[in-house]
C-alpha cells in the first residue's frame, strides 16, 4: 500500500556541521565501507591508504593475511602512509616511528632515552577488514559483525542475474567532488523518478516507467532494477551505446555509501563511494570493471555514456543543495511509492543519529 504523505528529514540536516559530526561518529565509524580493490593488496607488502568517513585507514597484505589499521601514528597523529605501493614496514614521515606490517611499533628514534616507554603498547589501532570479490572493505569498529552479514543476500542476487565478479577485470577509475551533501547525492542515486526528465540518454536505453523499473528495500542495501527498452532490444531504436547483452541493469546502495552499478548489455560493473567532504560537499569515486575480452569500442561508448549521466546528476544535486541551503524549505514532500528507497535511506539515517 502506498504511503499517502511522507516528508523528508529536516532540510537543515544537509548543511548543519553538527549533523555531519554526528554522522561521522554514529554512521561512518560504525559501518563497512569500500576502500580498495582486491588487486591493489593481492601481494605481500602491498598497501593502500584511504578514508572511512573522516577516519584515515590503511589496508595491506602481511604475508597472506589482509590487515587494516587506523592510518594515524601513535606518536603525534601524523598519517603514517599515503597513496599505495609496496613496503616491508610502515614508517611515519614525521619522526620515523616505524611499524611492522602487523601494526606493531618496531622502532622509535630516541625511545631508549625514555625510561618506562613500552613500544608494545603503541601498535597501530586495528580496524575490521573484509573482502568480497574485487572489493576490499573496512569498518573502523574492530569488533563489527563480519562483512558477509552486512552484505546479506546481495552477492547471491548479483550471481542470480548472471554477473560473475571473478571474470571481470579492472579498467578505469574516476574521482571528483560535488557541491552537495553526501545524503543529497545518495538520495539522487536511489530513485529514477527524475530519469525521464533529467536523463534522456539513460531513459532511451532503460525502461524507467514505474511498472517496469523495480525498487527493492533490504535491511542493509537498497536496490533498483531496470530492463532494456523493448524498442532497443528489438533493434527498432538505437541508444548511446549497445545495451543488449547478457546482463540487465541493476543499481545498489549498500548502507551507508557504497554504490554498485551494472548497466544493461555486456558484462560490466562500476562501484565506489559517496564520502562527506564537508557539510555541503561530497567526494565521489567510481571504479570500473569489464570482461577481460571486452570490445574496446563498447567500453569507450559505455564510459562516455556513464560520464554524461554523471554530469547531469552533478547539476541536479548541486541545485538541490542550493535549494535546501536557502533556509526556505523545512522539509520536502516525498512520493512514498516512487521514492520508497529514499524513505528507507532516510529512516536508516534517522535511526543512526537518534
Amino acid at each position: 500500500m502506498a504511503i499517502a504523505r511522507v516528508t523528508t528529514i529536516p532540510a537543515s540536516w544537509y548543511s548543519d556541521p553538527e549533523i555531519l559530526r554526528l554522522e561521522g561518529e554514529r554512521i561512518f565509524r560504525r559501518t563497512w565501507q569500500y576502500v580498495a580493490r582486491a588487486d591493489q593488496v593481492a601481494e605481500a607488502g602491498q598497501y593502500v591508504a584511504a578514508r572511512a568517513g573522516d577516519v584515515p585507514v590503511v589496508v595491506l597484505r602481511d604475508g597472506e593475511t589482509l590487515r587494516g589499521f587506523v592510518n594515524v601514528c601513535r606518536h603525534r597523529g601524523h598519517e603514517v602512509v599515503s597513496g599505495e605501493g609496496v613496503r616491508k614496514s610502515l614508517q611515519c614521515p614525521y619522526h620515523a616511528w616505524t611499524y611492522g606490517l602487523d601494526g606493531c611499533l618496531r622502532a622509535a628514534p630516541r625511545a631508549d632515552r625514555e625510561p618506562g616507554l613500552d613500544l608494545g603498547e603503541l601498535s597501530l589501532l586495528p580496524v575490521a577488514v573484509g573482502e568480497w570479490g574485487p572489493f576490499v572493505f573496512v569498518n573502523p569498529d574492530p569488533d563489527a559483525p563480519p562483512l558477509e552479514e552486512h552484505l546479506g543476500e546481495l552477492p547471491a542476487l548479483l550471481a542470480e542475474f548472471g554477473l560473475d565478479l571473478g571474470a571481470l577485470r579492472f579498467r578505469h577509475r574516476v574521482e571528483w567532488e560535488v557541491e552537495a551533501n553526501w545524503k543529497v547525492v545518495a538520495e539522487n542515486f536511489l530513485e529514477c523518478y527524475h530519469c525521464a526528465v533529467a536523463h534522456p540518454g539513460f531513459s532511451s536505453v532503460v525502461d524507467v516507467a514505474p511498472e517496469a523499473y523495480r525498487l527493492d528495500a533490504h535491511e542493509t542495501f537498497l536496490s533498483q532494477y531496470g530492463s532494456v527498452h523493448g524498442a532497443v532490444r528489438s533493434g527498432k531504436r538505437s541508444g548511446p551505446y549497445d545495451a543488449v547483452g547478457e546482463v540487465e541493469g541493476q543499481f545498489h546502495l549498500v548502507w551507508p555509501n557504497f554504490v554498485l552499478n551494472v548497466m544493461p548489455g555486456r558484462a560490466n560493473l562500476s562501484a565506489g563511494t559517496i564520502l562527506p567532504a564537508g557539510p555541503g560537499r561530497a567526494a565521489r569515486l567510481l571504479d570500473y570493471w569489464f570482461a577481460g575480452d571486452a570490445d574496446e569500442d563498447w567500453v569507450r561508448d559505455l564510459l562516455a555514456f556513464d560520464d554524461q549521466v554523471g554530469r547531469e546528476d552533478e547539476a541536479l544535486v548541486e541545485s538541490v543543495q542550493r535549494g535546501l541551503g536557502s533556509g526556505m524549505l523545512e522539509r520536502g514532500q516525498l512520493l512514498g511509492e516512487s521514492e520508497k528507497l529514499i524513505v528507507a535511506f532516510e529512516s536508516m539515517v534517522d535511526r543512526a543519529l537518534r
